[in-house]
């Protein structure tokens, strides 16, 4: 599998690069989905009642009266004493089964499926039917993912020489497409801190922290990631792969040793077991 590689001046290279055996993974959304899931049930909050929560002074009267032995609190006879409390069935009582904040929330996932994830995530960005499906502005783009020389490192510097950079490759469709698609959430979702709704941009590759990533880090919906640092839901926000991806080249170089062919591990597997002289 090949694609083009882009220069700092925005003009493909006319010899065109190899990808790494793990843009070759078969698609699994239903692995991705698990992922991605167990990546956002990290960020969850526990949350969970006051131990002596509802706890007040309230004794039940007994029985031989001709009322309920619901506890009451104590004093004269007014609105707020004598009246039900401490138990679940009573206004101000107790709850009757609160959150706990020891209650598990993390969903685990097996380190396999995991890998798994990641690495038919990343095949799924080398896949413009899919980028497409995501909502992806790639229509004019011939082969996917898109490559950066690492020259671009060290000549693109600025904002608007990143902006200049990604228009003449065609990455500031997809930038406008996040900008103009800015909404404002329906219901009540608005009200708590999530009043806005943003589409998903570009994510962008590195292997290295550079000027470059300042230069693009403020452009809406564009995302920068270390490659080693890459995760599921990165490249598969909402469970959904395809997301438009910008690899530099080194960064493509590194995926070979953090997902290494089943051929090349076999390999390592066969030379470490005769020198152990295993077999023999």
């Amino acid at each position: 599998m090949q694609t083009k590689i882009y220069g700092a001046i925005g003009l493909a290279k006319k010899v065109r690069i190899d990808l790494p055996e793990v843009f070759e993974t078969p698609y699994r959304p239903d692995i991705i989905r698990r992922a991605v899931l167990a990546v956002q049930s990290t960020r969850r909050h526990p949350k969970g009642t006051k131990y002596h929560a509802g706890w007040v002074a309230a004794t039940s009267w007994g029985p031989g009266r001709g009322a309920s032995r619901t506890p009451r609190t104590h004093g004269q006879r007014t609105h707020h004493a004598q009246r039900g409390a401490l138990v679940n069935y009573t206004v101000g009582g107790r709850v009757a089964h609160p959150p706990l904040t020891e209650k598990r929330i993390l969903e685990a996932i097996n380190r396999k499926e995991r890998r798994l994830a990641i690495k038919s995530a990343i095949a799924a960005t080398s896949n413009k039917k899919l980028v497409l499906q995501r909502g992806h502005n790639a229509e004019n783009f011939e082969l996917l993912p898109i490559v950066f020389e690492d020259e671009v490192h060290e000549k693109i510097a600025k904002t608007k020489d990143a902006i200049d950079l990604f228009t003449k490759i065609g990455i500031m469709n997809d930038i406008n497409r996040v900008k103009e698609g800015k909404k404002i959430r329906a219901g009540k979702g608005k009200g708590r801190g999530r009043k806005y709704q943003n589409p998903v941009g570009p994510l962008v590759v590195i292997d290295r922290k550079s000027d470059f990533c300042n230069a693009i880090q403020n452009l809406p919906g564009v995302d920068i990631v270390l490659v080693k640092y890459l995760n599921a839901e990165m490249l598969a926000p909402g469970t959904y792969a395809g997301r438009l991806t910008i690899w530099m080249e080194k960064s493509l170089n590194a995926l070979n040793q953090l997902h290494p062919s089943k051929s090349k591990v076999s390999h390592v597997v066969r030379k470490t077991s005769e020198s152990k002289g295993v077999g023999s």
